[in-house]
């Protein structure tokens, strides 16, 4: 790790932790090494290799071995680390930690605003103990009116605490964490420690094997366990110094920023959440959130309280009272003005009992010694404001809106040039079609079904993913007048409409979906699933699924099939939802939407049925199994339906346009619309689960 940041940076470390270069190098070296060759490497033949030259114990890889007060230690800064329960709408658990006093730390998209902090409470020792039984956890009211500050760029808020518990347990006895801004607090190559409540579980670590890879401006990312919840977490080094405020996850990203999903194409939103690549976890750095809490402009009794979180003093132990203090090594000492021990070079030293242990017993001593750069600190040992920061884009983070401009650009050109071909070639997908069949057999009910089923899914290659915008407006699904027409209500809009609608949709939720991205927050993967959903549901692109995408859990590569998308107006989009299609009797006199008729037991469409139901039947062909598995999807009694639909409206050549472009794209072709008779002889029974 001493070549893997930069010189800066190792320089920084190495002092904090009070060494230097050249005992950092020494270090590098094997025992049996020369200092004179370091850097070189030992030779040794096979029949050297012995017990007395190797020794009976080795370091294996890198040197794990750690003092065993580091676990002390770890027990001791884990009693500041709490559980946030926000309640009523949107509720959930978040983590955060002590920073002074009265001040709690946590993440802005844990704590908006006031009003989420105001029906908020954080408990300090909600965890097991030794035995595994759970400890008694002490509940405290956060008081955002009190003092509350929030940054949403840096995701981070501050917020007081009450100082009585709901059972009148004293705040101070769960301490604080003392911040720094200081730099060289950890490298690149380094491993970090998360103390944590994930999914609003009893208090966490992921320890040690947690490794940092890379220090971005103002954000580490590391590579370490941690789940909805965990937001608001202390990043700590192996010090036990805080490092960082955990936010997020951190997906993998193209050389302009763009998402990745999991088979390195680049994201989108209608791909699902499921599909996205994660990189690491991120954590804003330590010294960029006090660098802007400093900037922050408060008066009175705010100033004061955000003044504590900068203040370097010694907080007594959790169960201590007024501690008795004796000098360090048993020598004699004058104490300073705080109580404490004067020592060299500006230190200070303290030793701290238990308490009810005299002086001249110790049953736990806890030995602190802290060195102060007086030129750090101002008269009142508050630290002095760091120079302004300019404002930093977050790493990762796309131009939602170039992204989305330069789909626009590329569907536009694939219509402009769609326009010059001819609709429709009917010689041509003629051959194309005896072509693709030439190995089907009719005969057999269940036979042709099963051969149908085995060629479809063989030939449906590429697979794309769901992007109406690019694959669906521009050609696929014109008529024959340049137009799309809208597959329930029959309305007409040009592709270019359609695009742009859809490109405002998709920047919409893009920019929603980076802020939910940045929020691993409260929310889990169910939670954020759901927001997810409603997020689509509120925004829908104009495009249908004439399967629900709900009865298929929105999987690829049935939500990309172009076989069963349709150019819809959001309007008959949102009105259809995911009913299943149903006759109702005398619809022509029911009052009903343009898009058609809707009653709690199904939908019926104004326009398209024959179009509707061939694309259903070749779903049901192409995806046997998927659904009829629950009332609401498509059951096998509904079968006839579809029959009846196909059998009323004939093939159109729209239709056949579609089949043979969609078969340009993802290879495989439709059957009921290149051989409609075959309706009549599949066995669909095989297809419900």
């Amino acid at each position: 790790m001493l070549y893997a940041d930069t010189p800066e940076r190792v320089e920084k470390r190495l002092a904090r932790l009070g060494a230097d270069w050249a005992m950092a190098r020494a270090i590098e070296r094997t025992q049996t090494e020369p200092a004179s060759s370091a850097g070189s490497t030992l030779q040794l033949p096979p029949e050297a290799f012995t017990s007395d030259a190797l020794g009976l114990e080795r370091l294996i890889g890198r040197n794990n071995l750690t003092p065993v007060a580091f676990l002390e230690e770890g027990v001791q800064v884990s009693r500041s680390v709490g559980r946030i329960t926000i309640s009523g709408p949107g509720g959930g658990h978040g983590t955060g930690f002590m920073v002074s006093p009265s001040l709690l730390l946590t993440n802005n998209h844990v704590l908006r605003g006031t009003q989420d902090a105001s029906r908020s409470k954080v408990a300090f020792a909600f965890q097991d103990s030794v035995d595994g039984s759970p400890l008694l956890p002490a509940v405290f009211q956060l008081e955002p009116l009190r003092f509350f500050v929030t940054d949403r760029a840096l995701d981070y808020s501050l917020v007081a605490v009450a100082p009585r518990g709901a059972q009148g347990e004293d705040l101070s006895l769960f301490g604080r964490l003392m911040l720094s801004e200081a730099q060289g607090k950890v490298l690149i190559g380094e491993f970090v420690n998360i103390i944590q409540h994930p999914r609003g579980e009893p208090k966490q670590i992921a320890l040690r094997e947690n490794q940092i890879v890379d220090v971005l401006e103002r954000f580490l990312h590391y590579e370490c366990d941690t789940r909805e919840g965990s937001s608001g977490s202390p990043v700590f080094n192996d010090q036990w110094e805080v490092v960082a405020l955990h936010h997020s996850a951190v997906p993998k990203t193209d050389a302009q920023g763009r998402p990745l999903s999991v088979d390195g194409a680049v994201w989108q939103p209608e791909m699902g959440e499921q599909q996205l690549a994660w990189l690491a976890n991120e954590g804003v750095r330590i010294s960029r959130v006090l660098g802007a809490l400093h900037e922050v402009p408060l008066t009175g009794e705010a100033a004061r309280l955000r003044d504590e979180v900068f203040t370097a003093r010694l907080t007594p132990p959790p169960g201590s009272s007024a501690p008795p203090m004796a000098p360090l090594n048993g020598e004699s000492a004058t104490r300073g003005t705080n109580g404490s021990i004067p020592g060299t070079n500006g230190s200070q030293g303290w030793t701290i009992t238990q308490a009810g242990d005299s002086t001249t017993q110790f049953l736990l001593p806890l030995r602190i010694s802290i060195g102060f750069d007086a030129s750090s600190f101002s008269s009142t040992a508050v630290l002095a404001p760091p120079p302004a920061l300019a404002p930093v884009p977050p790493a990762g983070r796309p131009d939602v809106a170039s992204a989305v401009e330069k789909d626009v650009d590329a569907a536009l050109i694939n219509h402009r040039v769609a326009q010059e071909r001819p609709y429709y070639d009917r010689v041509a997908d003629a051959a194309a079609r005896e072509a693709y069949y030439a190995n089907i057999r009719t005969g057999d009910g269940d036979a042709l079904r099963r051969a149908l089923t085995k060629l479809l899914a063989e030939s449906h290659e590429p697979q794309p993913k769901y992007k109406p915008m690019r694959l669906v407006y521009p050609w696929v699904d014109l008529h024959k007048d340049g137009q799309l027409r809208s597959i329930y209500s029959g309305k007409d809009f040009s592709a270019e409409e359609l695009i742009r609608a859809d490109a405002t949709v998709a920047q919409a939720r893009l920019a929603r979906v980076q802020e939910l991205l940045l929020l691993e927050s409260t929310a889990g993967p169910v939670e954020f699933e759901a927001e997810f959903d409603a997020l689509e549901a509120s925004m829908p692109f104009n495009c249908e699924h004439v399967v629900p995408q709900s009865w298929f859990g929105k999987q690829e590569p049935m939500r990309g099939d172009l076989h069963h998308l349709f150019a819809c107006e959001v309007g008959c989009n949102s009105f259809r939802g995911n009913f299943p299609y149903f006759n109702f009797p005398n619809f022509e006199e029911a009052v009903r939407e343009a898009c058609g008729m809707r009653e709690s037991v199904g939908f019926e469409p104004e326009e398209g049925k024959g179009a509707v139901a061939r694309a259903t039947l070749y779903f049901l062909l192409r995806y046997p199994g998927q659904v009829g598995d629950v009332a609401r999807e498509f059951p096998e009694d509904r079968l006839p339906l579809l029959l009846q639909w196909h059998a009323s409206e004939a093939v159109t050549e729209y239709e056949l346009h579609r089949n043979a472009a969609i078969a340009e794209i993802q290879g495989n072709r439709n059957p009921l619309i290149d051989h409609p008779e075959w309706a009549r002889e599949i066995d669909f029974s095989g297809v419900w689960p």
